[in-house]
């Protein structure tokens, strides 16, 4: 059997930059991870995630690191003895007892080295010396010529995390280390080099694939490889003159695999044996697999052509967010954490999560929670927002970096595309590139549209490869056409307000997004400038988009009034970022039978800062979580304009047909109505948008500034207004609290006395660890509402402070 011994224990840093003699000679070092984190643990660095210290951080990514290890070792000259790295960050230079074995030059893929002839018994010394991703960057661009890239730093001219250098929502902390494990492996005879794993569904039955390659040492005999899932035993054997096998294993009747809003996540354990023809056991593999069929339809329409996911034959609707690394170091995201934040995801009623191309390709651990989640993954290849050169060297390492990753994420039914880059062909199409880059100088182009496709049809064939987000499906097409393939909306947050989005029904949406500051917990966390203003030095160091700020303040123009104060800056524009979103949702899924797709920009952060993330890098929620979660509610009620009147639709993502009285009036502020209607039986089918024309004397206004159209279907509830907050003439909010202890915190229980709208409980300035269930919510006077508040502090009635514990739009407008 082969063995593998891991080695975590015992690494030392040091640093080969002769200017830095403030440090000492050997800093105690952790593997898995990297030198910021070994500096920070050794407190030799202030927290670059706190304040402006990610300035004083910038040497780190520029100097030459040394990692070292001496470990003990025993080999007998009979095993073959190999040096497994499944991570290296990046540029690298690998010595075991002075001789060097391998260099790295990428971050994405594994690195194994024999070094069988070099292994000592007693002590070994291992080294891997670290070189400037910098310096590497500058030699590149003098090698490949220069190349367009929408962000700072040569990310584009290496495989490394691009976002390491910089975004518009991350800082630049450029990584050096060993960010996954380290482990030697002693094996003899075989063991499974590649072992390729897809499950789909043969009519009413489950079809395991499988291919594998072995690596031989010695004399080669038979072996055999025996596969057990579902209750079926299957073996086959393994000529000696052959290194490479392919079968299948057929499963009877298996329970489907669903996205969680659908159905059930049945997984069943898939185990591959490696044994010699005695039976002695070489090498094994071992997967959860679950069953579902799955394709992507792009076929022409009357609208232009589909971009539609089908699982299990149900063409479904993507509630998604873009997934960015949940930590800039990502070494220190642990299993927990991200099942917690898949957790969060769920329960925010997203389905798809969007792997995004400027990062990683997530552990393992992140594919398996969505496994167990229900929760469905389009995976970009690790290209972004840049040019990068074809040629050699960074042509192989691609090649080799798509082979280790596809092979490694193809048996996770939750992955459900492949995705070639993000934004790069609308970047050469829109941003300016053609004249930099013509001529038959290489971008990209290539990697979409012929390597990755070529290497998912070998590796991965069950599985749909698209060659970027957005594209039309063809290079004759513009790339970000509403009428075909994925489409990204940024001129709305940009250029123009919110109300923007109404003029686009794409037929997938994959990026769209605005903009708010993190939760007022973690910005006191993060930045302790006095006073803390929208504009003092550390908040706006936290802001990293090209004016962002500006356009926080311009985004409420016409639907808020410009905040005076601290605490108002910080609810309204929270208030708009999640009001922005779920207007964007709804108009989606109001067009359902077009658009079948709305993921938005972006679910996750990965450090403090003012972004589009719904929530923010301390996991906690921001008013746009819990705007995701009515608004990707599996059945959604809400008002849209059609023709010159208004339409209630009714949108139904369950499996059971949604049928019900629906009823609506329209009414003053202050709960006078002024018309009402009652339809008996309203019908909406499973996966089905069914709009209900209003009446008119429901649709148009008498008095449009005190005036709001509030339309019920069972406890769905929406509401109109006929004019933006800032004209509306909403009343000085007033309301009563009471308290009651629960298992897990408290209840507080609201009672309108007047109208208030989008009421929300900060539970985080009570106590940083609080959590609400719900928020956004509008009272009509007279009704209540319950937020139910997990926490283990001790609280009143006179915590929960109007105009900063608790908020409305109306504190906005009409302050008491």
């Amino acid at each position: 059997m082969i063995g593998r011994r891991d080695l975590h224990n015992g690494w030392v840093l040091s640093c080969n930059d002769t200017g830095r003699t403030n440090l000492p000679a050997s800093i105690p070092a952790t593997v898995p991870g990297c030198v910021h984190l070994d500096l920070l643990a050794n407190r030799l660095i202030p927290d670059p995630y706190l304040d402006i210290n990610e300035i004083t951080n910038d040497w780190i990514g520029k100097a030459e690191w040394v990692y070292r290890l001496v470990f003990e070792a025993e080999p007998d000259g009979t095993q073959v003895q190999e040096l497994v790295f499944d991570g290296v960050d990046t540029i690298a230079t690998i010595r075991l007892n002075g001789e060097e074995i391998g260099r790295t030059f990428n971050m994405h893929r594994t690195y194994r080295f024999d070094v069988s002839s070099l292994l000592r018994s007693g002590a070994n010394e291992l080294s891997v010396t670290f070189h400037s991703a910098y310096a590497y960057g500058a030699e590149m661009e003098k090698h490949y010529g220069y190349r367009p890239n929408n962000y700072p730093g040569p990310g584009n001219l290496m495989r490394k995390m691009a976002c390491n250098f910089g975004w518009d929502w991350g800082p630049t902390l450029v990584t050096a280390g060993l960010w996954k494990p380290v482990r030697l492996e002693s094996w003899d005879r075989a063991r499974l080099a590649e072992t390729r794993v897809s499950a789909t569904l043969a009519g009413g039955d489950g079809l395991v694939k499988v291919h594998v390659r072995l690596a031989r040492h010695g004399e080669a005999t038979p072996a055999k490889l025996t596969t057990e899932i579902g209750g079926v035993t299957q073996t086959v054997t393994i000529e000696a003159d052959a290194e490479e096998i392919s079968f299948d294993v057929r499963v009877p009747s298996p329970q489907l695999w669903w996205p969680h809003h659908l159905g059930a996540q049945p997984l069943y354990p898939l185990e591959i044996r490696l044994e010699d023809e005695s039976g002695d056991m070489l090498d094994g593999y071992s997967k959860q697999i679950g069953f579902r069929s799955l394709r992507l339809d792009t076929s022409p329409d009357a609208h232009g052509s589909a971009f539609t996911f089908i699982i299990n034959d149900v063409p479904i609707f993507a509630c998604g967010a873009n997934w960015i690394p949940d930590d800039c170091f990502p070494s220190r995201v642990t299993a927990e954490r991200y099942t917690a934040r898949i957790d969060e995801a769920k329960a925010a009623n997203i389905n798809l999560l969007r792997v995004w191309g400027g990062g990683i390709f997530e552990r393992d651990e992140f594919y398996e929670a969505c496994d167990r989640a229900g929760m469905l993954i389009w995976q970009d290849f690790l290209f972004a927002c840049a040019s990068y050169p074809e040629e050699e060297p960074l042509r192989s390492e691609v090649i080799a970096e798509v082979r280790d990753n596809v092979v490694r994420l193809m048996p996770h039914a939750s992955l459900i595309i492949w995705n070639g880059n993000n934004e790069n062909i609308w970047g050469f199409d829109e941003w300016g590139w053609r004249p930099i880059i013509e001529n038959g100088v290489s971008w990209g182009l290539g990697y979409y549209l012929d390597v990755l496709p070529k290497l998912c049809a070998e590796l991965d064939p069950n599985r749909p490869y698209y060659p970027g987000s957005p594209y039309s499906g063809s290079m004759d097409i513009e790339p970000n056409d509403d009428r075909h393939g994925c489409k990204h909306i940024w001129d709305v947050w940009n250029d123009v307000g919110y109300e923007v989005y109404r003029n686009y029904i794409p037929r997938f949406c994959s990026e769209f997004g605005w903009q708010a500051p993190p939760t007022w917990a973690t910005l006191q966390e993060s930045v302790h400038d006095d006073p803390l203003t929208p504009e003092s030095r550390g908040v706006f160091h936290h802001q990293k988009a090209t004016q962002g700020n500006d356009k926080l303040v311009k985004g409420l123009a016409g639907h808020l009034p410009v905040p005076q104060t601290m605490d108002d800056w910080h609810f309204a524009t929270q208030l708009n970022q999640a009001r922005a979103i779920r207007f964007a949702i709804e108009h989606m899924r109001s067009h359902r039978d077009i658009c079948k797709g709305a993921v938005v920009w972006q679910f996750n952060d990965c450090w403090p800062v003012t972004s589009w993330a719904a929530l923010d890098s301390a996991g906690r929620r921001k008013p746009l979580w819990y705007a995701m979660q009515q608004a990707f509610h599996p059945r959604l009620l809400t008002i849209q304009p059609r023709g010159d009147g208004l339409s209630a639709v009714a949108v139904n993502e369950k499996t059971l047909f949604w049928r019900s009285k629906i009823s609506g009036k329209r009414m003053r502020l202050d709960g006078t109505v002024l018309a009402e209607f009652e339809f008996w039986r309203l019908l909406c089918d499973r996966f089905e948008a069914k709009e209900f024309p209003l009446p008119k004397d429901i649709a148009r206004a008498g008095a449009a500034d005190e005036e709001v159209i509030v339309v019920q279907m069972l406890d769905k509830r929406a509401f109109h207004y006929f004019v933006e907050d800032i004209e509306l003439r909403l009343p000085a909010p007033e309301f009563g609290i009471s308290l009651a202890e629960s298992a897990a915190g408290y209840d507080v229980t609201v009672t309108a006395k007047s109208f208030l709208k989008d009421l929300c409980l900060m539970a985080d300035r009570l106590d940083p660890a609080a959590v609400v269930d719900s928020m956004l919510v509008t009272l009509l006077p007279g009704e209540s509402h319950v937020f139910r508040v997990t926490t283990k502090r001790q609280l009143s009635a006179e915590d929960l402070a109007a105009g900063t514990v608790l908020r409305c739009a109306n504190d906005l407008v009409t302050p008491r």
